[in-house]
């Protein structure tokens, strides 16, 4: 699935049981995001570390971040600090990564993109 089609599509429910994706079908959809998420607890997360100037600026990436999570009802975890943010998606109900991480990132980072 190419970027635009990940940042254009949306999450779909996932229940407990449903198939995670493998390593090798995470490492393909890498490539088509920021060259800063990597995979990390034997593929079955990505994160990506973002810094801002200041407190202001982390906590409206935030709440930009909170507005995605609530649309596309797939929610990451976050670290917050004065002028960064870690951000960390796994899908919970399957134990590991689904499509859903890797569109919810590419949203992210076509709205950082568009700020620039």
């Amino acid at each position: 699935m190419a970027t635009l089609e990940l940042r254009d599509s949306h999450c779909k429910p996932c229940k407990k049981g449903d198939p995670s994706l493998g390593a090798e079908q995470a490492a393909e959809y890498l490539p088509e995001l920021h060259p800063d998420w990597v995979l990390e607890d034997n593929a079955t997360a990505i994160s990506r570390n973002f810094g801002f100037d200041n407190y202001y600026q982390t906590i409206a990436f935030v709440n930009t971040l909170a507005w995605v999570a609530h649309t596309e009802d797939h929610h990451p975890d976050l670290e917050v600090g004065y002028n960064r943010c870690r951000v960390r998606y796994s899908t919970h109900s399957v134990g590991g990564l689904s499509t859903n991480d890797f569109i919810c990132a590419a949203k992210i980072d076509a709205l950082l993109t568009k700020a620039v």
